[in-house]
């Protein structure tokens, strides 16, 4: 018996480990190309480094790789009938081991001396750039081109004569040099609630360890709470898509909880109790603790059920 349990924690434990630095490694490479071409395309370029970009595509990669790596994680353990009490232990130390050591490491790489990367030159002269793709916009010619952003142009209004000017402050917005983006708004929409939820993990890693590891345990453990969803049919597939759809669910929900409006609302009901920074992480962990209660209620009725048949 105690052969076997090492035997699926050890299992347990690989999978994890694989899916995590897979989906990690990814994300950031694919979230670096994004970031890096949305670089590109402003005028004057932006005052950023290579690894600053990098950077920041880790903490947007850790806050993917968290969410999917538990729910490969839980499918996988339902589907082989691993104990819930071993995966929940096993899926929380390995998730607050990786978010912690990850965030340390990305925390010390931002001391490093950056190479300074210049700008890449996108165009020549005549450079068009324009605010939409529609057919009535304002479109600035670069005489110059993308080389000096900020020397002589010519800015074109629908219905109105041309305007020349020798050159423009420096403060002067340009639009952005109009690449085609056909993204689904789904996607984008989980993209800033991934790029938000990073940025709670920051902010709370600034703050303090404590702070860290109260707010990602918390979340971890409401994440690890869902294993009775991953059962919820006989179809591993079906079980696949719920999960998630409550894993966007709580991705959604961890971005709304923590707006400036909600925390003021929060901060109304819990003033004088709790600290507020303790707030949303009992929220969460006062869910995940209903939600493994029902879970072990399912369990006892299931096994009454077996035994009285």
């Amino acid at each position: 018996m105690l052969s076997l349990i090492v035997k699926n924690f050890a299992k347990q434990t690989i999978l994890f480990c694989i899916s995590f630095l897979i989906i990690f490694l990814t994300a950031v490479l694919f979230r670096f190309l994004a970031l890096r071409v949305g670089w590109a395309m402003n005028l004057p370029p932006k005052p950023e480094t290579t690894l600053t970009l990098l950077i920041t595509s880790a903490h947007w990669a850790l806050s993917l790789a968290l969410f999917f790596s538990i729910l490969f994680s839980l499918c996988y353990s339902a589907r082989q009938e691993y104990s819930a009490l071993m995966t929940v232990f096993t899926i929380m130390g390995l998730s607050l081991v990786f978010c912690l050591g990850i965030s340390f490491l990305l925390d010390n790489w931002k001391s490093v001396p950056p190479a300074q990367s210049p700008g890449i030159p996108l165009g020549g002269k005549g450079l068009m750039l324009s605010n939409s793709l529609h057919r009535n916009e304002t479109v600035v010619v670069l005489l110059n081109g993308a080389s000096q952003p900020l020397g002589p142009r010519v800015t074109a209004l629908p219905g109105q004569p041309m305007i020349y000017l020798e050159s423009v402050n420096a403060g002067f917005d340009l639009p952005s040099i109009p690449f085609r983006d056909d993204t689904p708004w789904f996607l984008k929409s989980l993209s800033i609630d991934i790029r938000l939820n990073a940025g709670m993990f920051q902010e709370k890693y600034s703050k303090s360890l404590l702070s860290f590891l109260i707010y990602a345990g918390s979340l971890i453990f409401l994440l690890c709470s869902l294993g009775n969803v991953i059962k919820f049919s006989a179809w591993p597939l079906a079980n696949l898509f719920l999960g998630i759809l409550a894993f966007r669910g709580i991705l959604s929900f961890c971005s709304f909880i923590n707006t400036p409006e909600m925390q003021e609302i929060i901060s109304s009901f819990v003033k004088g109790i709790i600290p507020l920074d303790f707030a949303v992480p009992f929220m969460f962990l006062s869910a995940g603790l209903l939600l493994h209660l029902y879970s072990f209620l399912i369990f006892i009725i299931k096994r009454r059920s077996g035994n009285d048949a």
